[in-house]
C-alpha cells in the first residue's frame, strides 16, 4: 500500500486539474476508459484516477483541436507498471486518430517532455495487462499554433523537399530537460530522404541511456527499423532512408543537459545508391557479404564447433542473458537480450533501463541457432557496424547454466 503522502501530489494535480479546466469545475474531475475530447484544452486520466487503474483494459481518448492548430500533450503524472521495454502497461501517443504513427510510448514514472502532434488530431491509448502496480496517468492537452517556437514545442510533419529541424533554444542556449521531439520526414513515394547533421552537442553516454537522437526507417518508433541512436559531440555520418519516410526522435532526461543540434534533410531520386549512418561508437568490421541469409549459408548443418575456452578469444561480445523478444524479418531473426551478465562487451550497443540492461542480435539464418523466448542463453559473436551482435550458422551458443558462472568468470580475466 502506499503511504498518505503519496496521496498529496495527486490531489494537488486533481486542484490544478479543476482549476484549469474550461468550464470550472466545482468538484474534481471522473475520469473514465476513453473518450471524445474536442476544444482548446481539457485534461485525460486513467480510468478512476488517482486510484489504481484497472487490469486487462484498453482505453482510448481521441483529441481533436480547432483546424489549423496542432495537439500539444503534457504529462503531469505518470505511475504505471515499470519495464525497461513497456511490455505489460503502458500509454501509447500518435499522430491522428488511428494506430499508425506512434509519437512515442511510455510506462513507469518517467514523464516525457511535451508531445506535439503534426495536425489538429492526437490519439491517446493506455493498455494494462492481468498485473497493475501504480496510479495510472494524467496529462493536459491544448492547442498551439504550428511550429511555434521556444522552450515547449518541437518536432512535427515534414513535407517540403527541404528543410532543417533543430532542438529547443538553439542556437541561443542549451536544450530544456525533460524534452521529447518527433519529426516526420515524408517524401514522394518515388523519392528517398538524405538527412546530414551540421552541429551535434548530446549528453554523452557509452550507450546513449540518457539524452539521444534515433533516427527509424519508416514513420514509426520501431526498433527493428531504427537506423542507429546517437549523443556525444561528434555529428552522425549523413544518413539515406531505405524508403520515402524517415522518424527522427530526439529524448532528453531529466538531469543533464547540452547545446543540441541542428540537422538538413533534403529529399532525392531513389535510384541513388542508399548507405546508412555509423553509430558513434566504433566497432569491429563484419563483411555485409556474409550477413545475408542465403540459401547456401542457412541450409548448411547447424552446429556450435570449439568449446566455451576456445571461442571467447575469437568473439566481440560474450554475454549470459534472457532472450525477451524475438522478430522474424526475411531469413534473419531480430532478437532482444536482457543481460544477466557480460564477460567480453566489445563494441556491443547496450541499452540500460535502470538497473535493467539489454542488448540487440540478429540471428543471420532464424533457425540456426534457433533462440527461443524466455530462455538463458551465453551468446558468442562478433559485432556489426550497426552496434547489433551478429550471431552466424558456426557461432557459439549454448543454454546457460549456474554451473557455466565459474568458467565465464575465469575466462572474462583471460588475456586474449
Amino acid at each position: 500500500m502506499r503511504g498518505a503522502g503519496a496521496w498529496a501530489p495527486l490531489c494537488l494535480l486533481l486542484v490544478a486539474a479543476a482549476q484549469h479546466s474550461r468550464p470550472q469545475l466545482s468538484e474534481r474531475p471522473v475520469f473514465t476508459c476513453g473518450g471524445i475530447l474536442t476544444g482548446e484544452s481539457g485534461f485525460i486520466g486513467s480510468e478512476g484516477f488517482p486510484g489504481v487503474y484497472p487490469p486487462n483494459s484498453k482505453c482510448t481518448w481521441k483529441i481533436t483541436v480547432p483546424e489549423g492548430k496542432v495537439v500539444v500533450l503534457n504529462f503531469r503524472f505518470i505511475d504505471l507498471e515499470s519495464d525497461n521495454l513497456c511490455r505489460y502497461d503502458f500509454v501509447d501517443v500518435y499522430n491522428g486518430h488511428a494506430n499508425g504513427q506512434r509519437i512515442g510510448r511510455f510506462c513507469g514514472t518517467f514523464r516525457p517532455g511535451a508531445l506535439v502532434s503534426s495536425s489538429n488530431k492526437m490519439m491517446v491509448q493506455m493498455i494494462s495487462d492481468a498485473n497493475t502496480a501504480g496510479n495510472g496517468f494524467m496529462a493536459m492537452f491544448s492547442a498551439a499554433e504550428p511550429n511555434e517556437r521556444g522552450d515547449q514545442y518541437c518536432g512535427g510533419l515534414l513535407e517540403r523537399p527541404s528543410g532543417s529541424f533543430k532542438t529547443p533554444n538553439w542556437p541561443d542556449r542549451d536544450y530544456p530537460a525533460g524534452v521529447t521531439c518527433v519529426w516526420h520526414i515524408v517524401a514522394p513515394k518515388n523519392q528517398l530522404i538524405e538527412l546530414k547533421f551540421e552541429k551535434f552537442d548530446v549528453e554523452r553516454d557509452n550507450y546513449c541511456r540518457y539524452d539521444y537522437v534515433a533516427v527509424f526507417n519508416g514513420g514509426e518508433i520501431n526498433d527493428a527499423e531504427r537506423i542507429g541512436k546517437y549523443c556525444g559531440d561528434s555529428p552522425p555520418a549523413p544518413i539515406v532512408s531505405e524508403r520515402n519516410e524517415l522518424l527522427i526522435q530526439f529524448l532528453s532526461d531529466l538531469s543533464l543537459t547540452a547545446d543540441g543540434f541542428i540537422g538538413h534533410y533534403k529529399f532525392r531520386p531513389k535510384k541513388l545508391p542508399t548507405t546508412t549512418a555509423l553509430p558513434v561508437t566504433t566497432t569491429f568490421p563484419v563483411s555485409t557479404t556474409s550477413l545475408k541469409p542465403t540459401v547456401a549459408l542457412c541450409q548448411q548443418k547447424c552446429r556450435r564447433s570449439g568449446t566455451l575456452e576456445s571461442n571467447y578469444c575469437s568473439s566481440n561480445f560474450v554475454l549470459a542473458g534472457t532472450v525477451i523478444t524475438t522478430i522474424p524479418r526475411g531469413g534473419s531473426l531480430h532478437a532482444t537480450v536482457s543481460i544477466i551478465n557480460i564477460y567480453k562487451e566489445g563494441n556491443l550497443a547496450i541499452q540500460q533501463a535502470g538497473k535493467n540492461m539489454s542488448a540487440k542480435v540478429l540471428v543471420v539464418c532464424k533457425q540456426c541457432p534457433l533462440l527461443r523466448r524466455g530462455l538463458n542463453y551465453i551468446i558468442m559473436g562478433q559485432v556489426g557496424e550497426d552496434g547489433r551482435g551478429k550471431i552466424m550458422p558456426n557461432s557459439f551458443i549454448m543454454m546457460f547454466k549456474t554451473k557455466n558462472q565459474k568458467l565465464l568468470d575465469a575466462l572474462k580475466n583471460k588475456q586474449c
